[in-house]
């Protein structure tokens, strides 16, 4: 599915989640969105004393900003599934079946699943 077949609000994430890995030269970016339609995009962090991926990053940036609950999640990689790890942490904030789509580096969404 290309990017041009999304809705505009998972068509946004998508390219927020594109966006911030070309800019930061990471290897995943990811974009939520919460309850209210406001939008956190981040990538992955690799630090000797910590690493997180880029979605469970943007999933904190949403709480620590205030958001109740999501309602998507956009992962851009060329990682070919979602780890359960990031899955459980936008259940967490989302709730089982919050949808996170996987796209490639070119913003083909490829798969979407329910968050676990």
């Amino acid at each position: 599915m290309s990017e041009n077949e999304l809705d505009p609000e998972d068509r946004k994430i998508v390219t927020l989640a594109r966006s911030v890995r070309a800019r930061n030269g990471v290897a995943e970016g990811a974009a939520v969105r919460d309850e209210t339609g406001r939008t956190y995009a981040a990538g992955s962090v690799e630090l000797p004393s910590l690493s997180l991926s880029a979605l469970r990053t943007a999933v904190a940036m949403a709480v620590a900003s205030g958001a109740r609950s999501l309602e998507a999640a956009a992962v851009v990689s060329e990682a070919v599934a979602v780890a359960p790890a990031d899955l459980a942490a936008v259940a967490d904030l989302g709730g089982a079946g919050t949808p996170v789509l996987l796209a490639a580096p070119d913003g083909v969404v490829y798969l979407t699943v329910p968050s676990a």
